[in-house]
C-alpha cells in the first residue's frame, strides 16, 4: 500500500535499508539520473565541516533572500518535524510537495536501496527543482566527498571547521577528515574555507581537484572587540558589524563567500544580517524569567565555542545536559565543568544515547556538582526550580537529541 501522508512516507522510508548511515554516493547517482532535475538559476552552494554547518546555511540563505532571491535550504536533523530540513525562502516545505517527491522516487528508483538520508536528498532536490530557485544552499550530513549531499556539482563549496568527529565513519586522522569534506569542491569552482589552523589535506585537495580555494586567515582575515567586528580581504573593508547570535567565525567564512562569489555587499545589509540572524538551538535564547537558552553544542569545538559565550554570564548558569555516547563527552565535560554551578545530567533514549550516570562519572573528578535524571523533562523542571530559587540562567544542551527533547516538552507550555 502506498503511503498517503508524511508521516506513513517518513516511517516508510526508514524501512527501506538496514542501515541508517551508509556512505557512498553510487545508489542515490542511478535515481538522481532518473529524475532528470535542472540547477538552480545562479549557483548550488554545498557547505561541509565539523561544526558551523547549519548556521553559515542559516546566514547565506537569510541573506540571499534579504537581496531578493528564491532559496531552497537543505539542512539536518530536524528537532520536530521532518519539515524543517526542506525550506523554500526559509519557510519549512509543506507536507503535500514532499510527499509527492516521496512518491515519485519510490517509483523510479526500482529495486535500488536507499537509506533515509539519500530519500531525503533527493527529496529535497526535486522540490528544488519544482521551485524553480535562484540558488540551492545544501548542507553535508556527515563527511563530504561520499555523503549523498555531494551528488549534486557544487559551484560554490565551503568547509566550516575540521574536528574530530563520527570517527567510526570518517576516521581519527584529521587530515585524512579535512579531504574528506573538502571532497565538495570542484574543478574551477570556489572552494571556501574557514577553518582555523587548516589541516594541510583541505590545500592538497584542492590542487588535486582543481578548485579555486579561498582560506581564512590567507586570503581574508576578521577581528573583533567586545562590540563590533570588521572582515577585509585585498580588495574589501567592512567595519562596525555587529556581533551576531550565531558563531562570528562562520559569520566571517559567510562574508567570504558572499564576497568571493561576485556579489556586491552593502555594510547595511551585513549589518541588519548580523543583527538579526538566528538559528534553533544555537545559544538560542528560548524564554525568560529565569533566561533558558538552548544549544546543540555536542563536540570538543562546540563546547569551547559555549563556553566562552557563558563567559560574559552575570551569574554562573545552571546545566541540563544529555549526550550520546559516541561524543567525546570527557573532553566536552572538562571544557564546561567550572562554567556551570549544577549540572542536571539526563540519560537519552535511543542506542546512541548516554546514560546520567555515563556523564556524572566525567563530572565528579572535575568536582562539579551534579544530579541524575532518566529523561530531559525531568531535567529541566529541577533545573528552572533551582533558576528560580537562586535566580539564575539555565543552559540546556549536548546533543540535537536534548534540544530536541526539551523543544518537544516546551511545546504548547507558555511558561517554558
Amino acid at each position: 500500500m502506498t503511503p498517503t501522508s508524511l508521516l506513513d512516507w517518513l516511517s516508510y522510508i526508514e524501512s527501506q535499508h538496514p542501515s541508517e548511515i551508509e556512505l557512498g554516493l553510487e545508489r542515490g547517482l542511478q535515481v538522481l539520473s532518473k529524475l532528470g532535475l535542472k540547477r538552480p538559476k545562479h549557483k548550488v552552494i554545498t557547505v561541509a565541516g565539523t561544526n558551523g554547518k547549519g548556521s553559515t546555511c542559516a546566514m547565506l540563505t537569510q541573506y540571499l533572500v534579504s537581496q531578493g532571491h528564491s532559496v531552497g535550504t537543505y539542512t539536518s536533523p530536524h528537532f520536530i518535524d521532518f519539515n524543517e530540513r526542506i525550506a523554500l525562502n526559509n519557510s519549512p516545505c509543506e507536507d503535500a510537495l514532499i510527499c509527492q517527491a516521496f512518491e515519485l522516487i519510490e517509483q523510479v528508483r526500482g529495486d535500488i536501496p536507499l537509506t533515509y538520508f539519500e530519500f531525503s536528498t533527493l527529496a529535497a532536490l526535486w522540490v528544488f527543482d519544482q521551485s524553480e530557485l535562484d540558488y540551492w544552499v545544501l548542507e553535508v550530513g556527515l563527511g563530504g566527498r561520499l555523503d549523498s549531499v555531494n551528488m549534486i556539482d557544487a559551484d560554490v563549496a565551503v568547509v566550516t571547521s575540521i574536528a574530530l568527529d563520527h570517527v567510526d565513519w570518517l576516521g581519527d586522522d584529521i587530515n585524512v577528515i579535512a579531504c574528506e569534506k573538502a571532497g565538495i569542491a570542484r574543478q574551477g569552482k570556489l572552494l571556501v574555507s574557514g577553518v582555523v589552523n587548516p589541516p594541510k589535506g583541505i590545500a592538497d585537495t584542492a590542487v588535486d581537484i582543481g578548485a579555486d580555494l579561498k582560506q581564512k586567515g590567507v586570503d581574508f582575515q576578521f577581528s573583533a572587540n567586545q562590540k563590533t567586528w570588521s572582515w577585509e580581504n585585498e580588495a574589501h573593508q567592512f567595519d562596525d558589524l555587529p556581533i551576531p547570535s550565531l558563531p562570528l567565525e562562520n559569520a566571517a567564512t559567510v562574508v567570504a563567500v558572499l564576497i568571493y562569489m561576485g556579489l556586491e555587499l552593502q555594510v547595511s545589509d551585513l549589518i541588519e544580517l548580523f543583527a538579526t540572524v538566528e538559528l534553533t538551538g544555537r545559544f538560542q535564547q528560548v524564554s525568560q524569567q529565569p533566561d533558558v537558552y538552548i544549544d546543540v553544542a555536542h563536540n570538543p569545538e562546540a563546547a569551547v565555542e559555549l563556553q566562552h559565550r557563558l563567559a560574559v554570564f552575570e551569574t554562573q548558569p545552571i546545566a541540563v545536559c544529555g549526550m550520546l555516547h559516541d561524543k567525546d563527552i570527557g573532553s566536552v565535560v572538562k571544557t564546561l565543568a567550572n562554567s556551570f554551578v549544577t549540572w542536571h545530567c539526563s540519560d537519552l533514549a535511543g542506542p546512541r544515547g548516554a546514560t546520567a550516570q555515563e556523564l556524572v562519572a566525567y563530572l565528579d573528578p572535575l568536582d562539579a556538582i551534579s544530579q541524575c535524571y532518566s529523561d530531559i523533562a525531568s531535567a529541566f523542571v529541577s533545573a528552572i526550580e533551582q533558576a528560580q530559587q537562586e535566580g539564575r540562567p539555565v543552559v540546556v544542551f549536548g546533543s540535537f537529541v536534548t534540544v530536541s527533547d526539551y523543544l518537544e516538552f516546551a511545546k504548547g507550555k507558555n511558561d517554558l
